[in-house]
C-alpha cells in the first residue's frame, strides 16, 4: 500500500494529537514536524522535526499538510502561505471569519492547484455537519448546540488575568433545563446564558481576599456577568491534580415537526477526555480527503459540507458500501 505523506506544522497539544492520531491510520505515515522552535521532542522519536523555515524543502516529499496552529494569529497568515505548496488541513474555529478566511485560502489553493480543507474539528466541523442534516431533513424546527461540560481555553486565561489569581481554569456547563425543554419539542427561545453555566477552580496568590477576586471573576463583561458563575477556590495541588486534562464535548439538538404536528428529535453528542487529541483525529481523516481530492484534479478551499463521508475513511467504496451501507 502506498501510504500518504503527511507534515505537521505546529507542536503543541493539537500537533501532538495529530502525530498520535497518524500513528493509528493503515494507509498514513509522518513525514516531519515543523516548528517555529525548531527541533521539538516527538513521542516517536525516529519523527524528523525542523524549523518552520524548512518547510519549502519538503514540497515533493508530503502530500498533506496539518496545520495545527491558533486561530487568532496563526492561520490566517500561515494557512494561504503553505497552501500555494501544498495540500492542507486546519481547524480554524473563528466562526464569524470563516466566510473571509475559506476566500483568502482558496484564492490561494485555485491557483496553486492545491486542496485546502479548512474549519475542520467537531465545531465547526462534525456539529456544523449535523446543523445541516438536521435542518435538510426537518425544515420545520430549531437547531439548538450545547458546548460542555468542557474546559475553556479562553476563559481560562480570562480568569487567570485576574489580579490575586495564581493559576485558574473556567468549565462551560450546559443547562440540562435547557437541553431537556429541547429534547422535549418546546423549540424555545434560548439566550446563550440560559443555554450554559459557568464554573471557575481558582488558586489565590497569597494574602488575597477571595470574595473580592470572585466579584471580579463574576461581573466581568463579554465572559462572566451574563452568565450564573460559580467560583471554587483550591490548592494549587488540587488543581494539578483534577484540571490537568482538556476534556470537553456538547449537542447538537434539532427539534422539529412533521405531518400533522409530529414531534422528531435529532441529537448529536461528543463526550471527549481530550478536545486537541479529538480535534487532532479530525483533522487527519480528513487529511486523507484532501488527498484523495487533489489525486481527482480538485483544487481550491474545501469545507465539511464539499466533502462526502467516504472520502475520510481508509477503506475503499465498494468496502463502505458491503460493510456499512
Amino acid at each position: 500500500m502506498t501510504k500518504i505523506r503527511i507534515g505537521i506544522i505546529g507542536y503543541g497539544n493539537l500537533g501532538r494529537g495529530a502525530e498520535m492520531a497518524i500513528k493509528q491510520q493503515p494507509d498514513m505515515e509522518l513525514v516531519a514536524v515543523f516548528s517555529r522552535r525548531g527541533v521539538v521532542q516527538t513521542f516517536d522519536q525516529d519523527v524528523i522535526s525542523l524549523h518552520i523555515d524548512e518547510v519549502k524543502n519538503y514540497q515533493d516529499k508530503i502530500d498533506v499538510m496539518i496545520l495545527c496552529g491558533g486561530s487568532a494569529t496563526d492561520l490566517p497568515k500561515q494557512t494561504p502561505y503553505f497552501a500555494s505548496m501544498f495540500n492542507t488541513v486546519d481547524s480554524f474555529d473563528t466562526h464569524a471569519k470563516i466566510p473571509e478566511y475559506y476566500e483568502a485560502v482558496n484564492n490561494v489553493a485555485e491557483k496553486s492547484g492545491k486542496t485546502s480543507i479548512i474549519s475542520v474539528g467537531w465545531d465547526p466541523g462534525l456539529f456544523s455537519i449535523n446543523r445541516v442534516m438536521s435542518e435538510a431533513v426537518l425544515t420545520d424546527g430549531n437547531t439548538y448546540t450545547f458546548w460542555g461540560k468542557g474546559l475553556s481555553q479562553g476563559h481560562s486565561d480570562a480568569v487567570r488575568r485576574v489580579e490575586g489569581v495564581k493559576a485558574g481554569v473556567q468549565y462551560t456547563i450546559p443547562s440540562e433545563e435547557a437541553m431537556n425543554r429541547v429534547r422535549a419539542g418546546e423549540n424555545p427561545e434560548l439566550a446563550t446564558s440560559e443555554k450554559h453555566k459557568r464554573e471557575c477552580y481558582v488558586v489565590l496568590e497569597e494574602g488575597v481576599a477571595a470574595d473580592q477576586v470572585e466579584n471580579t471573576i463574576k461581573t466581568m463583561p463579554n465572559y462572566f456577568d451574563e452568565y450564573d458563575t460559580t467560583v471554587h477556590f483550591i490548592t494549587e495541588e488540587e488543581l494539578k491534580r483534577d484540571h490537568a486534562d482538556m476534556p470537553h464535548g456538547g449537542f447538537v439538538i434539532h427539534s422539529g415537526k412533521t405531518g400533522e404536528g409530529t414531534n422528531q428529535i435529532v441529537e448529536f453528542s461528543l463526550k471527549l477526555d481530550s478536545n486537541p487529541e479529538f480535534t487532532s483525529s479530525v483533522l487527519v481523516a480528513y487529511a486523507r480527503a484532501a488527498y484523495r481530492l487533489h489525486q481527482e484534479g480538485q483544487a481550491g478551499a474545501k469545507t465539511v459540507y464539499d466533502i462526502g463521508p467516504g472520502y475520510i475513511h481508509p477503506k475503499s467504496p465498494s468496502e463502505l458500501r458491503k460493510n456499512y451501507l
